[in-house]
């Protein structure tokens, strides 16, 4: 197959490509490095890929629609568009939530008005994520659950997109899967994201920010087994649909803390701080459809996936 990934030089984007790669897949990859995070991180996840016959990257920008419309035409044809590109997180889009509507949004509506162009569209795969589900009160998170209540403006441009995906879908007969992705961890994971940010601070000596309690929870989910269900979801794309891609086995701040400090081998020197505006309670995937759908199933056991990260973690300093 020829696949487009976009967010390629990014944490799952680089891993996705490069099990895509290994398996003799032709893989466009697009990126515009974002400067949400140091450019030479994105440079670094892409060295492998690089080498690679099977894989092409072009720097561009997925709000260029007419840059958008000449890569889906240019070369052979595409059988499948992984999305992955976006603004990400949830504090920072309280900030900015023009600038992540016209990226993932605007964004997202280019590369899906070039789908339809296509004679032959491709499948679409789009990173959805589980903050799409705010705080709901019911656990686990099921894909019938209602999402109308998103309490960030990420959060409701991933929702949004969803929506849209439907759309085309309904209009034009694209296959769409949409995955919501619940805090997906491993080495290269993004630098803001918790558990790197925590274990670069424990190396270091400095203190970590606990925002609330330390009661509040995630579904971590170690990168190999999220590639596992985006490769299923590639292959078996069809109709429109919505799938969560969890661990099941929500963890609290403070045993994510405890974790990560023991695989440093130090003691975590924390502050305490309030609750942050935008960020959930818990997350918790109910994965009974991703099983049934792409016999998907979660193997990575929390603690040896943060331990392969802080290995990664004091390799790359």
């Amino acid at each position: 197959m020829r696949i487009m990934v976009t967010g390629a030089a990014g944490f799952i984007g680089s891993h996705t490509s490069a099990s895509l790669i290994a398996d003799g897949h032709d893989v466009l990859g697009i990126d515009n490095f974002d400067p949400f995070y140091d450019r030479r991180t994105k440079e670094s996840n892409l060295q492998g890929l690089l080498e690679a016959d099977n894989f092409q990257f072009v720097e561009a920008d997925i709000r260029d629609r007419g840059r958008m419309g000449e890569l889906f035409t240019a070369g052979a044809p595409l059988d499948a568009v992984l999305h992955l590109a976006a603004r990400a997180g949830v504090r920072p889009s309280i900030q900015d939530p023009v600038g992540y509507e016209q990226v993932n949004i605007a964004g997202t509506l280019n590369l899906l008005q070039a789908a339809i162009t296509l004679d032959d569209a491709p499948k679409f795969i789009f990173a959805s994520s589980s903050s799409v589900y705010g705080n709901n009160p019911k656990v686990p998170f099921s894909e019938s659950d209602p999402v109308d209540n998103p309490i960030s403006p990420y959060a409701a441009t991933k929702k949004a997109c969803e929506l849209i995906c439907h759309t085309y879908h309904y209009l034009y007969q694209l296959p769409v899967t949409c995955l919501r992705f619940f805090t997906v961890f491993g080495p290269r994971q993004r630098p803001d994201l918790a558990i790197n940010k925590f274990a670069g601070s424990i190396l270091s000596g400095e203190p970590i920010e606990m925002f609330g309690d330390g009661t509040s929870s995630r579904d971590y989910t170690y990168i190999d087994d999220i590639v596992a269900g985006v490769r299923a979801a590639i292959d078996r794309c069809s109709g429109y649909e919505i799938i969560n891609l969890g661990s099941t086995r929500p963890i609290t701040l403070t045993d994510m803390i405890a974790t990560v400090a023991g695989a440093c081998g130090r003691e975590a020197i924390i502050q305490r701080k309030p609750m942050q505006p935008g960020d959930v309670n818990r997350t918790f995937a109910d994965v009974e459809k991703a099983a049934r759908l792409l016999d998907y199933k979660p193997t990575t056991p929390f603690a040896q996936g943060v331990a392969r990260q802080v290995e990664w973690l004091k390799s790359s300093y």
